[in-house]
């Protein structure tokens, strides 16, 4: 008898990797503390009220726990989670279908809510706010409107754009939280336990060294630690020490302050090309070859938090910091603050009207 071997490909052993290092409880949840307890006090409310939690949405960067917190908010209600994003529901009739089908106290995870098409979010808003939606059948002089009593759910949108959102669906949100970039010592603890939960034999100096370059974020934290991990397996190292992932991160081209490969060339950019600054963003992507949203979302928010960049009306500008982490002399407009920096000489109350 033949038995059919099957197995899992990268991005599938990745994502189940991704999977198990997730906490399941807000005990288990290290960092966003005030984040932490401000939705154990709305969970633990709901189920002193045998009802659904309110509708919750989480803001931030990528990488920050939008969708461990969806998965923990679903554990903590002990109600099923439903899970679907922005850009797959662009009908009316796609958002229905999911609301139709959902069961009492039902977690929905909507995902880059933000993008989610304008018919949809309309609909969304009764459904919000009513639990119901009406159904439009037929077309023409004969169609009709047939409402459908949904049960009640607790939505839970997760957003890297906040700002998108119009303010008829935020104010729908019971509960609105931003997610802060994690303090090292967090992302250590996160690496320790990531690392544990791995099987991985490594020294805390090594922890620390690779929670320090994980940009703030656990998603980065958790990707830097396999990454070493496969390193010191290669190069048949039974303990990750500092040596070893100090090696490895070298390789990925992971500085000491945690830039990768597109920081670095964005500071570049704005220091060789563009004397720098300031530019514009859609110029300063078409110049190392990438896209302006992947610019915007995945290296601006760390650069502008480490201080190396600055963004103003007039576009993107490298600062003294930015100058000083490159090795650049820092030029003279610089030095005298007038490189259109906030509190600088054009930054007017008119400009940022």
């Amino acid at each position: 008898m033949e038995h059919e071997i099957t197995s899992l490909t990268a991005s599938e052993e990745e994502g189940a990797l991704e999977l198990a290092l997730r906490p399941t409880s807000l005990q288990s949840f290290v960092g966003q503390k005030r984040v932490a307890d401000q939705l154990d006090l709305l969970l633990a409310a709901a189920r002193s009220r045998h009802a659904p939690a309110d509708h919750v949405l989480l803001s931030g960067p990528p990488g920050l726990g939008k969708t461990t917190l969806a998965m923990i908010i679903a554990s903590e209600m002990n109600a099923p989670i439903r899970i679907t994003s922005g850009p797959a529901i662009q009908h009316a009739g796609d958002l229905a279908s999911i609301l139709s089908t959902l069961v009492e106290g039902e977690i929905l995870f909507l995902d880059e809510i933000h993008r989610m098409s304008r018919p949809a979010e309309e609909l969304l808003y009764m459904a919000m706010e009513d639990f119901r939606v009406d159904l439009i059948v037929g077309k023409g002089a004969g169609a009709t409107s047939i409402p459908l009593q949904l049960p009640h759910f607790t939505l839970v949108g997760a957003t890297t754009r906040a700002g998108l959102l119009p303010s008829p669906l935020r104010d729908r949100f019971g509960f609105t939280a931003q997610l802060d970039f994690y303090e090292d010592s967090d992302l250590a603890t996160i690496v320790r336990r990531s690392a544990g939960l791995l099987g991985i034999t490594i020294s805390e100096d090594a922890i620390c060294e690779i929670g320090s370059r994980s940009r703030g974020t656990p998603r980065v934290a958790n990707r830097l630690l396999r990454r070493v991990r496969d390193f010191a397996q290669v190069h048949n190292k039974g303990v990750v020490g500092l040596n070893e992932a100090n090696a490895a991160l070298k390789m990925y081209e992971v500085d000491p302050k945690g830039l990768d490969r597109l920081d670095q060339a964005v500071l570049a950019a704005l220091a060789h090309r563009f004397s720098g600054g300031p530019v514009g963003l859609t110029t300063l992507a078409m110049a190392i070859g990438e896209e302006a949203e992947t610019i915007e979302s995945l290296a601006e928010p760390f650069l502008v938090r480490m201080g190396y960049l600055s963004r103003s009306p007039r576009g993107r500008t490298l600062t003294a910091l930015g100058y000083t982490h490159l090795g650049v002399e820092i030029p003279e407009s610089v030095v005298k603050g007038m490189d259109f920096e906030p509190g600088g000489l054009f930054d007017t109350p008119s400009s940022n009207a």
